[in-house]
């Protein structure tokens, strides 16, 4: 496993872990409809990304015309 997908797994866990442990000790409400799903939603892509390599903002990002093939992410 290389560096760079250490770090998307280590990031991914980080962000979600620290809403799931706000959460259970009340500091926010995530059975509500807030931005923090948003938040959650971004460590969940770094989490997976780390482990398959596939980055929908890398297919985004191409899409609109940016060529820079030298990224850590895959399509």
């Amino acid at each position: 496993m290389k560096v760079f997908s250490i770090i998307g797994i280590f990031a991914g866990a980080v962000i979600m872990g620290s809403l799931i442990t706000a959460h259970l000790t009340g500091q926010i409400n995530l059975m509500e409809m807030s931005w923090l799903w948003l938040t959650f939603f971004v460590g969940a892509n770094l989490f997976q990304m780390g482990f398959t390599g596939f980055c929908p903002a890398t297919k985004v990002l191409y899409a609109i015309g940016l060529k820079d093939r030298q990224s850590g992410c895959s399509m």
